[in-house]
């Protein structure tokens, strides 16, 4: 796992160790199931981007339910090349309710990255689901993702147009 940042990396607004930290630390522990139980899959999915980013992951398999991992396995995640992970990007997100709890979720978003000089996505509606005390991914259908036009926001939240960002540095 790389150096810890300051701000989360999965766009929260809220600092590393306020954030995704929390789960990263604390997933084996017993307090885990208390932290998760008031989560959504929607944190779920902000953690799991967050460990990604960190290249936690560990975190990323025991967060996969084991009903849905195949062949996923550490191994395979620690190999890279690994991408400059830009920015993450919540489209919706869904709990359902069954029983006073939330047994199920989905997540829409967009994970921006550069590999090979050139800025792709990963733009997936996720499903999630809660057992045994805690959110685990399932599995998620694919789409295309679009990069933004010239003058749209940059999709790294910098708050300058993307053509005077992120496209600038897409060469």
């Amino acid at each position: 796992m790389q150096n810890t940042p300051q701000n989360c990396p999965c766009g929260s607004g809220k600092s590393y160790p306020d954030c995704c930290q929390l789960l990263h630390l604390h997933w084996d522990a017993e307090q885990a199931k208390a932290l998760t139980a008031e989560y959504t899959s929607a944190q779920l999915m902000r953690s799991r981007y967050c460990a990604f980013v960190l290249k936690n992951f560990d975190y990323i398999i025991k967060t996969h339910h084991p009903n849905f991992i195949g062949d996923l396995t550490l191994a395979e995640l620690t190999k890279g090349p690994h991408p400059e992970w830009l920015a993450l990007d919540i489209l919706a997100a869904k709990d359902g309710l069954s029983s006073e709890r939330p047994r199920q979720g989905s997540v829409t978003f967009k994970a921006w990255y550069r590999m090979d000089g050139q800025i792709q996505a990963i733009y997936e509606c996720s499903e999630f689901i809660f057992d045994s005390g805690r959110w685990y991914y399932t599995q998620g259908q694919q789409f295309q993702a679009k990069l933004p036009g010239r003058n749209d926001p940059c999709l790294c939240h910098s708050g300058k147009k993307f053509k005077q960002c992120c496209l600038n540095t897409n060469k």
